[in-house]
């Protein structure tokens, strides 16, 4: 309450007072972010439901606006039809069919090209997110550009999967002088950033790709651990050899692209 000698006048003041205080209180509340959560899936007919309803719940109430954008990527089993069926339940689920496989670089940008909120995260389709550890992710917006998620609990995982995922962790941050945890979780970027960038890989090392070029560009990350669960069915194509061999090409690729020398112009 304000106090005043100034009669009538001393009230209006109060009342101009209570209306300032009333907006700075609104302006310093947090606002809510937006995310489109872009879920790339070939074959993952016995997670594809899962992870949704998984989405779902973890934005439940933690945001202003959500879409959830399933990505079938050429799937030959009925991941399609399921991802159909969830979207005729759910007005804020929308599907992308490919008509035939991207690659997973490529299904995020098929998915991420028809996002209309202000952040964009990738949720793998495998059912590994559980919505607590989601929730924490998305807990993190607005304290950087990127958020950069690592897993917390790797015993979850084979011995050779962790290798796989320490090797390039390590090659990326060596060969372009950063020291990001991990490359491959949910990482949340600003959709205006991701716009403003081109990925040219279509395969596992886009995001890399896109938190490299970010980064060299000035935007800043923060970093959160998450725990995973395992896989309820299938098992993950990432350490297949073609796969291996095309994400080492996209690095080097990115590596002649952020190194190669300018011609001088005479």
């Amino acid at each position: 309450m304000v106090f005043s000698h100034g009669g009538l006048l001393g009230h209006c003041q109060s009342e101009c007072l209570h209306v300032v205080f009333q907006k700075f209180s609104m302006e310093l509340k947090p606002k809510k972010p937006s995310v489109s959560f872009v879920v790339p899936a070939l074959n993952e007919e016995g997670n594809i439901e899962a992870t949704t309803n998984a989405i779902l719940r973890a934005a439940e109430g933690c945001l202003s606006a959500f879409e959830v954008i399933l990505v079938n990527d050429g799937s030959t089993d009925r991941t399609g039809a399921i991802m159909d069926r969830l979207a005729m339940q759910n007005p804020c689920v929308r599907v992308v069919h490919n008509a035939k496989n991207l690659g997973y670089g490529g299904a995020f940008k098929a998915g991420a090209a028809q996002a209309r909120m202000d952040y964009v995260v990738r949720i793998c389709g495998d059912d590994c997110s559980p919505p607590f550890s989601i929730q924490r992710i998305l807990q993190e917006i607005g304290k950087a550009d990127i958020v950069i998620p690592y897993v917390s609990n790797p015993e979850l995982r084979s011995w050779l999967r962790r290798l796989g995922s320490w090797g390039f962790t390590t090659l990326v941050n060596v060969l372009f002088g950063f020291h990001v945890p991990y490359y491959n979780h949910a990482v949340v970027f600003r959709r205006e950033h991701l716009n403003a960038i081109v990925i040219k890989t279509d395969g596992f090392a886009y995001q890399a790709e896109a938190i490299v070029k970010l980064l060299k560009a000035g935007c800043t990350f923060t970093t959160i651990g998450v725990e995973d669960i395992p896989r309820a069915k299938g098992k993950s194509t990432a350490l297949k050899p073609k796969n291996l061999a095309r994400v080492l090409k996209a690095i080097v690729a990115l590596a002649w692209e952020v190194y190669r020398p300018t011609p001088i112009r005479k």
